[in-house]
Protein backbone atom coordinates (compact mmCIF):
# COMPACT_ATOMS: atom_id res chain seq x y z
CA UNK A 1 0.00 0.00 0.00
CA UNK A 2 1.17 3.61 -0.96
CA UNK A 3 1.71 6.02 2.20
CA UNK A 4 -1.69 7.75 0.75
CA UNK A 5 -3.90 4.44 0.98
CA UNK A 6 -2.30 3.95 4.70
CA UNK A 7 -3.78 7.58 6.06
CA UNK A 8 -7.18 7.39 4.13
CA UNK A 9 -7.57 3.71 5.96
CA UNK A 10 -6.26 5.08 9.05
CA UNK A 11 -8.66 8.19 8.98
CA UNK A 12 -11.41 5.69 7.35
CA UNK A 13 -10.86 3.69 11.03
CA UNK A 14 -10.81 6.43 13.39
CA UNK A 15 -13.58 8.12 12.40
CA UNK A 16 -15.72 5.23 11.95
CA UNK A 17 -14.83 4.19 15.18
CA UNK A 18 -15.72 7.27 17.11
CA UNK A 19 -19.45 7.20 14.98
CA UNK A 20 -19.78 3.53 15.35
CA UNK A 21 -19.21 3.46 18.53
CA UNK A 22 -21.56 6.49 19.64
CA UNK A 23 -24.08 4.98 18.15
CA UNK A 24 -23.38 1.47 19.02
CA UNK A 25 -23.19 0.33 15.10
CA UNK A 26 -19.40 -0.35 15.00
CA UNK A 27 -18.73 0.83 11.85
CA UNK A 28 -19.38 -1.91 8.77
CA UNK A 29 -21.13 0.28 6.96
CA UNK A 30 -18.52 3.11 7.10
CA UNK A 31 -15.68 0.13 5.75
CA UNK A 32 -17.59 -2.12 3.53
CA UNK A 33 -18.57 1.22 0.79
CA UNK A 34 -15.15 2.48 1.47
CA UNK A 35 -13.16 -0.57 0.76
CA UNK A 36 -15.65 -1.17 -2.26
CA UNK A 37 -15.29 2.47 -3.79
CA UNK A 38 -11.71 3.81 -3.16
CA UNK A 39 -9.67 0.28 -3.10
CA UNK A 40 -8.98 -2.38 -5.08
CA UNK A 41 -10.68 -5.19 -2.64
CA UNK A 42 -13.08 -7.55 -4.01
CA UNK A 43 -16.52 -7.53 -2.28
CA UNK A 44 -15.55 -10.61 -0.24
CA UNK A 45 -12.15 -9.25 0.66
CA UNK A 46 -14.07 -5.87 1.55
CA UNK A 47 -16.73 -8.16 3.87
CA UNK A 48 -14.10 -10.38 5.95
CA UNK A 49 -11.80 -7.15 6.30
CA UNK A 50 -14.70 -5.15 7.17
CA UNK A 51 -15.73 -7.13 9.82
CA UNK A 52 -12.08 -8.24 11.11
CA UNK A 53 -12.01 -4.43 11.86
CA UNK A 54 -15.50 -3.98 13.35
CA UNK A 55 -14.56 -6.82 15.74
CA UNK A 56 -11.77 -4.81 16.97
CA UNK A 57 -13.66 -1.70 16.97
CA UNK A 58 -16.66 -3.61 19.03
CA UNK A 59 -14.16 -5.00 21.77
CA UNK A 60 -12.77 -1.48 22.52
CA UNK A 61 -15.94 -0.08 22.55
CA UNK A 62 -17.48 -2.73 24.61
CA UNK A 63 -14.70 -2.38 27.40
CA UNK A 64 -15.10 1.34 27.94
CA UNK A 65 -19.26 0.50 27.52
CA UNK A 66 -18.58 -2.35 30.38
CA UNK A 67 -16.69 0.22 32.68
CA UNK A 68 -19.39 2.85 32.63
CA UNK A 69 -21.63 -0.16 33.55
CA UNK A 70 -24.05 0.56 31.04
CA UNK A 71 -24.34 -3.29 28.80
CA UNK A 72 -27.05 -5.26 29.58
CA UNK A 73 -24.86 -8.46 30.11
CA UNK A 74 -27.83 -10.77 31.20
CA UNK A 75 -29.72 -10.00 27.84
CA UNK A 76 -26.15 -9.39 25.71
CA UNK A 77 -24.86 -12.78 26.20
CA UNK A 78 -27.75 -14.21 25.06
CA UNK A 79 -28.41 -12.40 21.97
CA UNK A 80 -24.66 -12.92 21.28
CA UNK A 81 -25.04 -16.55 21.41
CA UNK A 82 -27.81 -16.37 18.95
CA UNK A 83 -25.71 -14.59 16.29
CA UNK A 84 -23.33 -17.53 16.65
CA UNK A 85 -24.70 -19.96 14.07
CA UNK A 86 -26.36 -17.13 12.03
CA UNK A 87 -22.62 -15.45 11.75
CA UNK A 88 -21.06 -18.77 10.61
CA UNK A 89 -24.16 -19.45 7.79
CA UNK A 90 -23.35 -15.77 6.78
CA UNK A 91 -19.82 -15.92 6.04
CA UNK A 92 -20.58 -19.52 4.11
CA UNK A 93 -23.36 -17.79 1.80
CA UNK A 94 -20.80 -15.04 1.25
CA UNK A 95 -19.08 -16.35 -2.01
CA UNK A 96 -22.30 -17.72 -3.45
CA UNK A 97 -22.97 -14.27 -4.21
CA UNK A 98 -21.90 -12.00 -7.53
CA UNK A 99 -20.06 -8.25 -6.91
CA UNK A 100 -23.45 -7.02 -8.63
CA UNK A 101 -25.79 -8.78 -6.11
CA UNK A 102 -23.68 -7.60 -2.67
CA UNK A 103 -23.57 -4.15 -3.91
CA UNK A 104 -26.97 -3.80 -4.96
CA UNK A 105 -27.84 -5.04 -1.50
CA UNK A 106 -26.17 -3.34 0.24
CA UNK A 107 -27.00 -0.46 -0.95
CA UNK A 108 -30.70 -0.95 -0.69
CA UNK A 109 -30.19 -1.92 2.78
CA UNK A 110 -28.17 1.33 3.32
CA UNK A 111 -30.61 3.55 1.77
CA UNK A 112 -33.33 1.79 3.56
CA UNK A 113 -31.91 2.30 6.97
CA UNK A 114 -30.85 5.90 6.17
CA UNK A 115 -34.36 6.89 5.37
CA UNK A 116 -35.82 4.75 8.49
CA UNK A 117 -32.91 6.54 11.15
CA UNK A 118 -33.87 10.62 9.14
CA UNK A 119 -37.55 9.78 9.73
CA UNK A 120 -37.86 7.92 13.20
CA UNK A 121 -39.26 9.88 16.26
CA UNK A 122 -38.31 9.45 19.65
CA UNK A 123 -40.26 6.42 21.18
CA UNK A 124 -41.28 5.84 24.32
CA UNK A 125 -38.33 3.69 25.53
CA UNK A 126 -39.62 3.22 29.59
CA UNK A 127 -41.53 0.33 30.05
CA UNK A 128 -43.24 1.81 33.74
CA UNK A 129 -44.84 -1.98 34.48
CA UNK A 130 -43.21 -3.87 36.44
CA UNK A 131 -42.57 -7.79 35.13
CA UNK A 132 -40.80 -10.84 36.05
CA UNK A 133 -38.38 -9.64 33.50
CA UNK A 134 -37.96 -5.89 34.54
CA UNK A 135 -34.35 -5.00 34.53
CA UNK A 136 -32.83 -2.08 36.92
CA UNK A 137 -29.46 -0.72 35.87
CA UNK A 138 -27.65 1.73 37.23
CA UNK A 139 -24.43 3.31 34.96
CA UNK A 140 -21.47 4.88 36.60
CA UNK A 141 -22.96 8.42 36.73
CA UNK A 142 -25.66 6.82 39.04
CA UNK A 143 -28.21 7.44 36.34
CA UNK A 144 -30.77 4.78 36.56
CA UNK A 145 -32.43 2.53 33.53
CA UNK A 146 -35.35 0.42 34.28
CA UNK A 147 -37.40 -1.29 31.54
CA UNK A 148 -38.43 -4.92 30.08
CA UNK A 149 -36.87 -6.38 27.38
CA UNK A 150 -38.40 -8.68 24.82
CA UNK A 151 -35.72 -11.34 24.94
CA UNK A 152 -37.37 -14.07 23.30
CA UNK A 153 -37.84 -11.71 20.33
CA UNK A 154 -34.70 -10.53 20.64
CA UNK A 155 -33.09 -14.28 20.40
CA UNK A 156 -34.95 -14.13 16.87
CA UNK A 157 -33.93 -11.04 15.71
CA UNK A 158 -30.03 -11.72 16.86
CA UNK A 159 -29.74 -15.09 14.66
CA UNK A 160 -31.04 -12.97 11.75
CA UNK A 161 -28.58 -9.72 12.53
CA UNK A 162 -26.00 -12.75 12.68
CA UNK A 163 -26.62 -14.02 9.43
CA UNK A 164 -26.85 -10.26 7.96
CA UNK A 165 -23.84 -9.04 9.60
CA UNK A 166 -21.64 -12.19 8.48
CA UNK A 167 -23.36 -11.93 4.72
CA UNK A 168 -22.59 -8.05 4.21
CA UNK A 169 -19.48 -6.95 6.77
CA UNK A 170 -21.81 -4.86 8.35
CA UNK A 171 -21.17 -6.37 11.87
CA UNK A 172 -25.23 -6.35 12.22
CA UNK A 173 -25.05 -3.40 14.77
CA UNK A 174 -27.04 -0.98 12.19
CA UNK A 175 -29.75 -3.42 12.45
CA UNK A 176 -29.73 -4.42 16.49
CA UNK A 177 -29.65 -1.23 17.76
CA UNK A 178 -32.60 0.24 15.89
CA UNK A 179 -34.52 -3.52 16.89
CA UNK A 180 -33.30 -2.87 20.64
CA UNK A 181 -34.91 0.48 20.75
CA UNK A 182 -37.90 -0.24 18.92
CA UNK A 183 -38.81 -3.41 18.96
CA UNK A 184 -37.21 -5.19 22.20
CA UNK A 185 -37.88 -2.08 24.72
CA UNK A 186 -34.36 -1.03 25.46
CA UNK A 187 -33.29 2.56 26.62
CA UNK A 188 -31.25 4.22 23.82
CA UNK A 189 -27.93 4.29 25.79
CA UNK A 190 -27.82 0.86 27.06
CA UNK A 191 -29.27 -0.43 23.67
CA UNK A 192 -26.02 1.04 21.71
CA UNK A 193 -24.20 -0.46 24.95
CA UNK A 194 -25.40 -3.67 24.64
CA UNK A 195 -25.31 -3.60 20.67
CA UNK A 196 -21.74 -3.46 20.61
CA UNK A 197 -21.28 -6.23 23.12
CA UNK A 198 -23.08 -8.36 21.06
CA UNK A 199 -20.95 -7.47 18.33
CA UNK A 200 -18.20 -7.75 20.10
CA UNK A 201 -18.99 -11.12 20.18
CA UNK A 202 -20.48 -12.25 16.91
CA UNK A 203 -18.10 -10.29 14.48
CA UNK A 204 -15.19 -12.44 16.19
CA UNK A 205 -17.01 -16.00 15.14
CA UNK A 206 -17.77 -14.62 11.53
CA UNK A 207 -14.12 -13.30 11.33
CA UNK A 208 -12.57 -16.38 12.25
CA UNK A 209 -14.71 -17.96 9.57
CA UNK A 210 -13.52 -15.42 6.97
CA UNK A 211 -10.18 -15.86 7.86
CA UNK A 212 -10.31 -19.83 7.12
CA UNK A 213 -11.93 -18.81 3.68
CA UNK A 214 -9.16 -15.84 2.86
CA UNK A 215 -11.20 -12.81 2.65
CA UNK A 216 -9.28 -11.07 5.56
CA UNK A 217 -6.31 -8.01 4.02
CA UNK A 218 -4.21 -8.74 6.96
CA UNK A 219 -1.94 -5.33 6.53
CA UNK A 220 -5.52 -3.19 5.74
CA UNK A 221 -7.21 -4.84 8.39
CA UNK A 222 -4.39 -3.77 11.33
CA UNK A 223 -4.35 -0.23 9.73
CA UNK A 224 -7.97 0.46 9.51
CA UNK A 225 -8.63 -1.77 13.40
CA UNK A 226 -6.06 0.34 15.03
CA UNK A 227 -7.15 3.46 14.12
CA UNK A 228 -11.03 2.33 14.74
CA UNK A 229 -9.76 0.90 18.76
CA UNK A 230 -8.44 4.71 19.03
CA UNK A 231 -11.39 6.26 17.54
CA UNK A 232 -14.01 3.94 19.79
CA UNK A 233 -12.61 4.64 22.49
CA UNK A 234 -13.20 8.22 22.01
CA UNK A 235 -16.99 7.58 20.42
CA UNK A 236 -17.48 5.94 24.10
CA UNK A 237 -16.90 8.99 26.16
CA UNK A 238 -18.84 11.09 23.60
CA UNK A 239 -21.78 8.83 23.68
CA UNK A 240 -23.33 10.99 26.64
CA UNK A 241 -22.13 13.91 26.06
CA UNK A 242 -23.80 14.90 22.45
CA UNK A 243 -27.14 13.70 21.42
CA UNK A 244 -27.92 10.48 19.45
CA UNK A 245 -30.31 11.56 17.08
CA UNK A 246 -28.27 14.53 15.68
CA UNK A 247 -25.57 12.28 15.37
CA UNK A 248 -27.92 9.15 13.90
CA UNK A 249 -29.54 11.82 11.44
CA UNK A 250 -25.89 13.33 10.12
CA UNK A 251 -25.07 9.23 9.95
CA UNK A 252 -28.02 8.66 7.78
CA UNK A 253 -27.25 11.53 5.50
CA UNK A 254 -23.67 9.98 5.17
CA UNK A 255 -25.56 6.17 4.80
CA UNK A 256 -27.83 7.29 1.83
CA UNK A 257 -25.52 9.30 -0.19
CA UNK A 258 -23.39 5.73 0.35
CA UNK A 259 -26.50 3.69 -0.79
CA UNK A 260 -27.09 5.46 -4.06
CA UNK A 261 -23.21 5.43 -5.07
CA UNK A 262 -23.47 1.51 -4.47
CA UNK A 263 -26.51 1.27 -6.92
CA UNK A 264 -24.79 3.08 -9.49
CA UNK A 265 -21.69 1.55 -9.39
CA UNK A 266 -23.37 -1.60 -9.23
CA UNK A 267 -25.98 -0.45 -12.62
CA UNK A 268 -22.48 0.12 -14.45
CA UNK A 269 -23.76 4.40 -13.83
CA UNK A 270 -20.48 5.04 -12.42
Amino acid sequence: MSGLEIVLLSATGFFAGIFGTMIGIGGGVIFVPVFLLFFDFTPQEAIGTSLAVVFLNALSGSISYLRQKRVDIKSGWKFAVATLPGAFLGAWLVDYFTPYILEMVFGFLLIAVALFIFLRREPDYWDKGKGKNTRKIIDYRGEVFEYTPREGLGITISFFVGIISSLLGIGGGILHVPALIYLLGFPVHIATATSHFVLAISTFSGSITHLTLGNILFLPAIVVGVSAIVGAQIGALLSRRVKGLLIARLLAIALLLVGVRLLLKALGVF
